[in-house]
């Protein structure tokens, strides 16, 4: 069985969106924390939150994050132009996969976490008040 075809970074990304979506305040914290790395900044995180259109991101990836934001907000409504979309930006049908397994699985654990009251771990609750308060998507810790 061949590998998973996105790179962590890209995973990051889609479950950032997807726990937006939601309503995941567990797993935004997580990731948010770990996108600061990738993208360099809180400011670019924050960025990202709010619309991920305008946060500095190429065609490809705010094409794979729009795929994943419907996936999260009604998987139902995924048409075959959504699919399209993504081909045409240069994903492959198996990255087309990966991406949906992505935020489908985020969408499976992160209802999981709240089913039972998993609290963020304090590792991953940012000391500045503000961007903690921009990440807080759902339940508050």
């Amino acid at each position: 069985m061949p590998a998973f075809r996105l790179a962590c970074a890209k995973w990051r990304l889609i479950t950032f969106i997807a726990a937006k979506r939601i309503a995941s305040t567990y797993c935004s914290h997580v990731y948010a924390k770990q996108l600061v790395a990738d993208l360099g900044s809180k400011e670019a995180v924050v960025a990202l939150r709010q619309d991920f259109h305008d946060a500095g991101l190429s065609a490809r990836d705010v094409e794979m994050l729009a795929y994943a934001e419907q996936i999260a907000i009604d998987a139902s409504q995924v048409t075959e132009a959504n699919i399209d979309r993504l081909r045409a930006v240069g994903f492959s049908d198996q990255q087309i996969c990966d991406i949906a397994l992505c935020a489908a699985f985020r969408c499976f654990v992160s209802r999981f976490f709240d089913a039972v009251g998993a609290g963020t771990e304090p590792a991953f609750i940012d000391s500045d008040e503000a961007f903690r308060a921009a990440m807080t998507v759902g339940r508050s810790y």
